[in-house]
C-alpha cells in the first residue's frame, strides 16, 4: 500500500516489475494499492482481511505526517486490527509511523534507506517472501 509522495521517489515501472517478478518466482501475487489520502489508506488496511492478504508492505509516504496530526482518522486502529504481518517501507526516517502499543503488534520490520525507496521495497519484499516461505 502506497501513500502519496511529493517527490518522484516511488519505484517506477521497472522497479515494480522487478518486485512482481520476485513475487511470481516465489509463487505469490503482489497487489499494489495506491492511496490518495489517509482515509483511503485506512480503508485499504481494514479491507486487507477480505482480500486474504497474507503479508502487507506499507509505504505511507506523506500520510505518516498526516496520521500524526489526525489520529482520529484511525490509522493506528487499522494497523492494530490487521490479521496479516506487515513491514513499513520508507525513504526517509521522518516518514515512519509513530510506535504505539498495537494489539496486533508493531511492524515485523521498518525499512528506511534514505533517498532510495526502491531499495527499501526490495529489502521489504525479500523479508516478506522469506517469512511466507517459513
Amino acid at each position: 500500500m502506497q501513500g502519496p509522495h511529493s517527490r518522484a521517489s516511488l519505484p517506477g515501472g521497472e522497479g515494480m516489475a522487478g518486485l512482481q517478478s520476485l513475487a511470481r518466482m516465489a509463487g505469490r501475487t503482489l497487489e499494489v494499492c495506491r492511496c490518495q489520502g489517509l482515509r483511503d489508506l485506512v480503508t485499504q488496511l481494514r479491507t486487507a482481511r477480505e482480500r486474504d492478504a497474507e503479508f502487507i508492505l506499507i509505504d505511507p509516504g506523506e500520510l505518516a505526517h498526516e496520521a500524526r496530526i489526525h489520529p482520529e482518522e484511525g490509522l493506528h486502529d487499522a494497523l492494530g486490527e490487521l490479521a496479516s504481518p506487515y513491514i513499513e517501507v520508507h525513504d526517509d526516517d521522518a516518514e515512519t509511523l509513530e510506535e504505539t502499543h498495537l494489539p496486533h503488534g508493531a511492524p515485523l520490520a521498518t525499512i528506511v534507506i534514505h533517498g532510495d525507496l526502491a531499495t527499501s521495497y526490495r529489502i521489504a519484499m525479500n523479508i516478506a517472501l522469506r517469512q511466507l516461505a517459513a
